[in-house]
């Protein structure tokens, strides 16, 4: 299988006309969207895999909020967000690269110079979890559920498909509107088969907690519905010996326990009820882990550096909504927000402030802007805040003392501008007075944003938060059922068609678009298809750092603030490979139980 799955390096051939038409092509087992794939000659396996990785074992991981459904595809119900683990797709992705792919499902990929369509050929040894063979037309079946009943985000990654096409039981045609472009072709490689043959008889359409055939490694072996979900390995798995997936998947059976509290959550994981944690709270990782089991050894803490290019994280307005409406109004309220402050009352200073759209990453614009973005932004230029090109945009700061006055006063200044009068300590207009209530799902972020809406009420609004649980969240977010809502947005190097339902016009008004501050913005919209089309990726680049600093001049969020480093509390009972990937902490594909430390932890597991 090895030297079968190196066989199909990249090659110029003339496609015979069996399958209806001649085009030369390139035929290859590895795609990227700019430039070379990295492993482009084969290889044996993945070099941040230890080939040699024992499998069995069990571990138990945590998991806030609940789910009440398998579904991933539609806009109803809750599904768990660990459920990747189950499904494979056409082609893999590489954790050293932030855009490739290589052969899984599909031993081999096809595509014409001007790369107008793709086709995939399927192994033929590939099959459901119940021994049923994956053919084409459970891809065809997959892709027509996303574009009939897909949440809208993920219909939008499939927006240059044009048609998609059953040529054999072993090879899919997916065809673009698009031409010499590769991000198309890219993302389809992501999609995973759906099983005719099961929803013959069922609603795809609906939620559902009775498990599906699966594709991957993993099956679900257990369910307690919005409590605990259970994954095992595949026993006979059809692709457990291909290059991609030697060293991987190691251990035999993933629980993943949820929980509605954090703190909880965190004292599970110190009583040994759960194996791993990435911990998100700057607070918890000061001061929760000082115990005896991390001065033993028994459990590690590590801070490897977070690689990953990121998405914004910051307090996103609902712009539908006055006085949100006002650019004006969203300038005061960031004029509140004293990030310097919760930094080192708070934060106990483990992050930095977020001044981009796309932060740790080539794509988002630092300093003034250079000759190749103001040449972007030029056609705009009556339509703009001058000062979009010629300053860096710099998130307000203060002293840091936490007496951030003069803020407060520029703040109240600009609301005054907007129609609001402070009175009484009230900013007031037609007889009522400012609200702003934030959205929250996990109360522990009430103690990050309390200084927020302290200077809030300092500046005269009546402020506050709202926590409702993981379910009423998720419906009033799909909703546009809120005032503020703290978001970080996920990030799919390059940027490309998903930026039309983060920040496209048409996509502010759909019912659970990502759209979620509302963003109308017509130069937007021209610069989003500019980067879709991009030719290289050098002028990608340029395109999103100008994109970047139209965002960011006119106020739609607040930023908030990232961490370069992953922060890693776990039992001391794995095995990891010495060499890490580039991007991630290969947690949990490419670990595995060493026995021997495990026998030295007193762990049921």
């Amino acid at each position: 299988m090895k030297s079968a799955f190196r066989a199909v390096l990249i090659t110029p051939v003339l496609l015979a006309s069996a399958v209806g038409y001649a085009a030369e092509t390139t035929t290859t087992w590895a795609l990227t969207e700019f430039g070379e794939p990295l492993y482009k000659d084969g290889i044996e396996h993945w070099p941040y895999v230890n080939p040699d990785a024992p499998k069995g074992g069990t571990i138990v991981l945590s998991a806030f909020g609940s789910f009440d459904s398998l579904n991933t595809y539609i806009l109803k119900g809750e599904y768990p967000r660990s459920i990747g683990v189950i499904n494979d797709t056409l082609m893999a992705g590489s954790a050293d690269e932030l855009s490739s792919a290589y052969g899984l499902i599909a031993e081999s990929a096809e595509f014409p110079e001007d790369k107008s369509w793709i086709i995939f050929n399927l192994r033929p040894q590939a099959k459901f979890n119940d021994g049923s063979a994956i053919t084409a037309r459970d891809f065809e079946f997959s892709f027509s559920t996303i574009r009939t009943y897909g949440r809208p985000f993920l219909k939008s990654f499939y927006d240059e498909v044009e048609s998609v096409e059953v040529l054999s039981d072993q090879q899919i045609k997916f065809n673009f509107n698009t031409t010499n472009n590769m991000k198309p072709l890219l993302k389809v490689a992501g999609i995973s088969p759906l099983s005719v043959a099961y929803w013959s008889e069922r609603d795809v359409s609906k939620t559902y907690l009775d498990p599906s055939p699966s594709s991957g490694a993993y099956e679900i072996s257990d369910i307690e519905a919005g409590r605990s979900i259970t994954y095992k390995l595949v026993e006979d798995y059809w692709g457990k010996n291909l290059d991609v997936n030697i060293g991987t998947s190691n251990i035999e059976t993933l629980r993943y326990d949820y929980y509605s509290d954090f703190e909880v959550m965190v004292e599970a994981f110190k009583a040994g009820e759960v194996d791993y944690r990435a911990e998100n709270s700057s607070k918890r990782w000061a001061t929760a882990y000082k115990i005896d089991e991390v001065d033993d050894g028994e459990i590690i803490l590590d801070t490897p550096a977070d690689n990953q290019p990121q998405g914004v994280q910051g307090f996103f307005f609902n712009m539908r909504r006055a006085p949100f409406d006002d650019q004006r109004v969203r300038k005061a309220f960031g004029l509140l927000y004293d990030f310097e402050t919760t930094k080192r009352t708070i934060l106990y200073n483990q992050y930095e402030r977020i001044n981009s759209f796309f932060p740790n990453s080539d794509y988002g614009a630092t300093g003034a802007p250079t000759a190749e973005e103001i040449a972007v932004l030029e056609p705009y230029r009556d339509k703009l805040n001058p000062q979009i090109f010629t300053d860096a945009y710099l998130s307000p700061v203060t002293d840091g003392s936490g007496r951030n006055r003069a803020q407060v006063r520029e703040a109240i200044s600009l609301f005054k501008e907007a129609g609001w009068t402070f009175t009484d300590g009230k900013l007031m207009k037609d007889g009522n007075q400012l609200k702003m209530e934030i959205l929250l799902v996990q109360p522990d972020q009430q103690r990050v944003n309390a200084l927020f809406v302290q200077n809030m009420k300092k500046a005269g609004i009546d402020a506050d938060f709202r926590i409702v649980d993981s379910a009423q969240y998720q419906v009033r977010v799909d909703d546009f059922d809120f005032d503020m809502i703290t978001v970080r947005l996920n990030f799919f190097p390059p940027p490309g068609p998903e930026l039309r339902s983060y920040y496209g016009t048409p996509a502010a008004d759909e019912r659970g678009s990502a759209n979620m501050a509302g963003i109308k913005n017509e130069i937007v919209d021209e610069l989003i298809e500019k980067i879709i089309s991009s030719p290289t990726l050098e002028d990608l680049q340029i395109t999103t750092r100008a994109m970047d600093r139209v965002l960011l001049w006119n106020d739609y969020v607040i930023p908030q603030f990232y961490n370069s480093i992953y922060r890693l509390a776990y039992w001391n009972r794995f095995g990891k490979p010495q060499t890490m990937p580039r991007y991630g902490t290969g947690f949990p594909g490419s670990w595995w139980i060493d026995k021997e430390l495990d026998s030295k932890l007193d762990l049921d597991r």
